[in-house]
């Protein structure tokens, strides 16, 4: 399981660190607590440890699976949706809420390729930032390299 000071992946807010492992008494029953600090904006959240796999919470990918998402972002032979903007936008909020690293290159990947062909609304935008922002973080982790190398080698990916 986490120890504190390991880093975790909680999905939807990104790249986390253990700061505490906490025992708590909820409704007369005692449980642990993982107390995570999300590394992107200071917020704590607490993860009963019971609930670890609903919650999605999963460590730091390996170095080796880096360029998995590499080639995920690098594959051009996907068929974009072509639903209406609101739908494509639920699709792709769940994929990021998975907390699956692939999922949000995914993600990235298909709004890129999407936006040489139209005008993305404000909300696939948005959801274009969140899912490059996740990708950044965890894949500088990942590498142990700073974010704008990891930022660079996106937009050299995509031609940006």
């Amino acid at each position: 399981m986490f120890e504190i000071g390991d880093k975790a992946v909680y999905p939807g807010h990104g790249v986390g660190v253990i700061e505490a492992i906490e025992t708590k008494q909820i409704s007369g029953k005692e449980q642990i607590f993982f107390i995570l600090r999300i590394v992107d904006n200071g917020m704590t959240i607490m993860i009963p440890r019971d609930n670890v796999q609903a919650v999605g919470l999963r460590g730091v990918i390996r170095r080796i699976d880096v360029s998995k998402v590499i080639h995920i972002l690098k594959d051009r032979d996907v068929t974009i949706d072509n639903q209406t903007w609101n739908r494509r936008y639920r699709e792709y909020m769940e994929k990021i809420n998975t907390g699956s690293i692939y999922e949000i290159a995914s993600v990235l990947r298909d709004l890129h390729l999407l936006r040489a062909e139209k005008e993305l609304s404000f909300g696939e935008r948005k959801i274009m930032d969140t899912a490059k922002n996740l990708l950044v973080k965890e894949l500088a982790i990942a590498r142990d390299v700073k974010e704008s190398d990891i930022l660079r080698e996106i937009k050299t990916i995509f031609g940006a």
